[in-house]
């Protein structure tokens, strides 16, 4: 029987190479000579491995580690990238028991983009099964921990990189969005987490191929200038010349702006008294540093959050039909529950997939006239606090866990829908359980500059908590 101090924070800093460096500072470190690629990698290696048997958020392991650029801006920092996107060498599992996984053939076009940075790859993190849930659970498997209180959840799907991160394993991790990916588990570990603007780093072939692009790749990270020091590289990689250049952001503005917030979501979930006390208390501090923060709506369709669980089943159901190009033995009845009932919704209701495209693609348009006037939009990431192992399994009837999701995930999935950047950052207060509660920032297409120097502001101003002073 697991005791309730076996079951607690959980994190790997030391004194070693990593020493409490975020990426930034632990590539100026090998810069400029005071360790080593090797040691950072060695004992990120060991930090691992001290971690991994109560997180479970590693699902390969890259021995020896693969370097990137050596010139990169995070030249020598170690990192791990997401199992839905293909390393060159190493299977891509998609979180999924439908199929045997192969080695992938080449680098996918994000893996070529990260590794330009420098950052030296030591294997792949988990996910739920082709990242379709907000929880890092399986059927018939340990479900990714949450290293501040290892009962509860990581978040998901990018749950392997936050709880990797977060227990300071490594600096870094890859991420993807395609309905809060990034900053779900970001607000429940305690992480920073940009989804970018779409086409603001180059997309991989899967997210070509869909009819409503909704994917971006990204980081979690302990700090802000960790996320602006990727973006900054992944655009001296490639820069898309739609998108308004962004360079390396280094600190708060002093430009003075106008925020709207609002603490219930648009399609009329309430968010929880932790989730709401956070809002309005970053809320008063933008407004002591000098921002003008007003009441906002946000008046969506009434049937978006209909419309976006028709396409995610239809993103199941794609998958069921073309899984075998993932592997020979695909078989879809081996899919979790929470995929076979998005794709059995799916094929009650694909005749309304035209309308159901139709409807998200204007939500473009209720989403600028709620910026009329204003330069960001302040929200929860998600509706209720960071919950406990099960909650979210898979293997809870797919009724009452859909609805679980929808009354969890009511913010984020907007952004994904509108192609626009959107930020979590930890809020300065946490819950009864001392667990992180992220709020989020969401602004206009080609924004990320304004979202990281109002997240550099409130860094600066109240230093983010971190796992291993709790």
């Amino acid at each position: 029987m697991t005791t309730f101090e076996e079951r607690a924070t959980v994190h790997a800093f030391r004194d070693d190479a990593l020493g409490e460096h975020d990426a930034v500072g632990l590539a100026e470190a090998i810069r400029r000579g005071e360790v080593s690629a090797a040691e950072a990698a060695r004992d990120a290696a060991e930090r691992v491995r001290s971690v991994e048997g109560r997180l479970h958020a590693v699902q390969v392991h890259l021995d020896p580690p693969a370097t990137g650029a050596s010139d990169g801006l995070l030249a020598g920092v170690p990192t791990f990238v997401k199992d839905n996107t293909d390393y060159l060498g190493l299977p891509t599992g998609h979180g999924s028991a439908a199929f045997t996984p192969r080695a992938a053939r080449r680098h996918a076009p994000f893996t070529r983009q990260f590794l330009s940075s420098g950052v030296a790859v030591l294997g792949k993190t988990r996910l739920p099964e082709f990242g379709f849930s907000p929880a890092t659970e399986y059927d018939g498997a340990e479900p990714v921990r949450n290293p501040w209180n290892t009962d509860h959840s990581a978040g998901g799907s990018s749950g392997g990189s936050a709880a990797l991160v977060a227990a300071g394993a490594v600096p870094i991790a890859h991420a993807n969005d395609g309905g809060g990916s990034i900053r779900i588990p970001a607000a429940c570990c305690g992480l920073v987490g940009l989804k970018p603007t779409r086409g603001r780093v180059v997309t991989n072939a899967q997210s070509r191929q869909l009819p409503l692009d909704i994917v971006s790749d990204g980081i979690v990270s302990r700090s802000v200038r960790d996320t602006a020091a990727f973006l900054a590289a992944a655009e001296t990689y490639w820069r898309n010349p739609k998108l308004p250049p962004l360079g390396l952001v280094e600190g708060p503005s002093g430009r003075r702006l106008r925020i709207g917030f609002l603490v219930d979501s648009p399609n009329g979930v309430h968010a929880d008294t932790a989730t709401r006390a956070a809002v309005t208390e970053t809320a008063a501090t933008l407004e002591r540093l000098g921002h003008t923060v007003e009441p906002v709506e946000l008046s969506l369709d009434p049937r978006f959050t209909e419309d976006f669980l028709t396409y995610w089943g239809m993103l199941s159901f794609l998958l069921g039909v073309t899984g075998r190009s993932l592997g020979t033995d695909f078989d879809r009845r081996r899919m979790d529950g929470l995929s076979r009932g998005l794709r059995e919704d799916y094929l009650k209701a694909w005749r309304r997939t035209p309308g159901v495209l139709r409807r998200l693609r204007r939500t473009k348009e209720a989403y600028a006239a709620a910026f009329r006037g204003l330069d960001l939009i302040l929200t929860p990431v998600l509706a209720h606090t960071t919950p406990e192992i099960g909650h979210l399994s898979p293997t809870v009837p797919y009724r009452t866990l859909i609805e679980r999701i929808l009354a969890y995930v009511a913010f984020t999935p907007v952004n994904n829908v509108v192609g626009t950047p959107s930020i979590s950052v930890p809020a300065a207060s946490a819950t009864d359980q001392g667990l992180p509660v992220g709020v989020m920032f969401s602004g206009r297409p080609g924004s990320e500059r304004t979202l990281l120097e109002v997240a550099f502001a409130l860094e600066a101003d109240r230093p983010f908590r971190r796992v291993q002073d709790r």
